[in-house]
Formats: C-alpha cells, structure tokens, sequence
C-alpha cells in the first residue's frame, strides 16, 4: 500500500489524498470522500477544517526588516509566515 501523499503549497492549504477522516482537537470526527483534500492552514475558511480559499482574499503584509514590529492583528500563522 502507497503512503498518503500530503502536499503543502505556498501560502495555501494542504493537499490530502483522499478520502480522509479527521480527528479534530475537540474530539469530533468529519470524513471526506474526495480524491485530494485541501485542509486549512490559515484559519480564515468557514469550513474549518476544509480550506475554502479564504486565503486568497487577504493580501499578506510585506516582511518586516530586521527590528520592525509584527502588527498585532495579524494571526499566529501570520506572524510565523513573514518571520
């Protein structure tokens, strides 16, 4: 049996071949039966914890230079991805 193939893309979601279930951290179980998943990993989608492209919709900040301040509103993964 081949291994699950998971592609991370830029500054997007996961690609899961399928089908998949998730065990999300509450516990809960969502299934899905397509060939290729993309899961979030920005937190912006309403279909958490499918990505529904919500991230093309936010322009990302331009990197900070050495000593600027991270803005505060921006999210954890925000942060993480202009350091």
């Amino acid at each position: 049996m081949a291994p699950t193939r998971v592609t991370m893309t830029e500054g997007g979601p996961f690609l899961v071949e399928g089908p998949v279930e998730l065990e999300l951290p509450d516990g809960t179980t969502v299934t899905s039966e397509r060939p290729v998943v993309a899961l979030c990993a920005c937190r912006r989608t309403k279909r958490y914890p499918f990505c529904d492209t919500s991230h093309r919709r936010k322009e990302r900040p331009a990197r900070p230079q050495a000593g600027e301040r991270v803005s505060s509103d921006d999210s954890p993964a925000d942060q993480a991805a202009t350091s």
